[in-house]
């Protein structure tokens, strides 16, 4: 399979210096949406069966493969076999964890956490959340799903106002997401995650794919490489239900599957220049 041809001549150029210059390139991937299935339940993802496989299989190829999530870095691990992945980096809590090599470095928790823990449940009776409506703890972080209510996006427009005023008191930020509303620790966003990984890293070209409006702040982290000499390309995960990603990215794929099939290509090139 041929590599897909991108919106614009700065993305053209972006896959162009991968292919040529892959030993300094960066490719960077969100894990729900993007390299797993989104499911009505989170606990329940996986990455699609391969995707992993396709990642393990880049990371001796290219210079550094890495996994940028909102959630726990372990859970990401494990739930996408990422140790499997030479070298990888997952960047858990939008970065404010880091796995690399089996270690997990990260601050401790914010006080605000604790706030959002106790006032949570009684904020949601009081705002007549329905069933279906839980609580994700990711113990840096809190998330409120709201995928499983009758009328999810109802539900989720009822809980902004109510969430933002809970997290401005905790400290917090609000992020929202596909169905959900995560209050975390501000500072910290998948676009600061990114910037950091490729001045880390030296990067001579990135790659970033996501799916999620958290997503974004990486798009803007491309941009802003792009202005400093480093060629960036941005690939959306595509769904029915966030196209404001679409609309900014250089390059939209049909879900995990498409991601895994663009994946593909690349090895495919890549190990035909070798």
């Amino acid at each position: 399979m041929p590599l897909p041809h991108p919106r614009s001549g700065a993305a053209s150029a972006a896959l162009d210096r991968i292919v040529e210059r892959p030993s300094g390139a960066l490719l960077a991937f969100d894990f729900d949406g993007t390299l797993a299935p989104i499911v009505p339940d989170p606990r329940d993802a996986r990455a699609l069966p391969g995707v992993t496989d396709e990642l393990a299989a880049l990371s001796s190829l290219v210079g550094t493969v890495a996994v940028i999530t909102g959630r726990p870095a372990a859970a990401a691990v494990e739930y996408g076999g990422l140790d499997r992945i030479g070298g990888v980096v997952v960047l858990g809590h939008y970065g404010r964890e880091r796995w690399e090599d089996g270690e997990i470095t990260a601050p401790g928790p914010l006080p605000g956490i604790d706030l959002v823990r106790s006032e949570l449940p009684g904020l949601l009776d009081r705002a007549g959340a329905p069933e279906g409506t839980w609580i994700e703890d990711k113990e840096h972080a809190v998330a409120v799903h709201t995928r499983r209510t009758p009328a999810p996006d109802t539900v989720l427009a009822a809980l902004r106002a109510p969430l933002a005023g809970l997290a401005e008191r905790a400290g917090l930020v609000v992020e929202p997401g596909r169905m959900v509303i995560e209050l975390r620790p501000p500072g910290m966003d998948k676009g600061a995650a990114l910037t950091a990984l490729a001045d880390d890293r030296g990067a001579a070209a990135v790659l970033y794919a996501g799916d999620d409006l958290g997503d974004l702040a990486a798009f803007d982290a491309v941009a802003s490489l792009r202005e400093r000499g480093v060629p960036g390309l941005t690939v959306c995960s595509g769904s029915d239900e966030v196209a404001e990603l679409a609309e900014r990215a250089d390059l939209v794929v049909d879900g995990p599957e498409g991601v895994a099939g663009l994946l593909a290509s690349l090895r495919a090139e890549l190990r035909s220049r070798a």
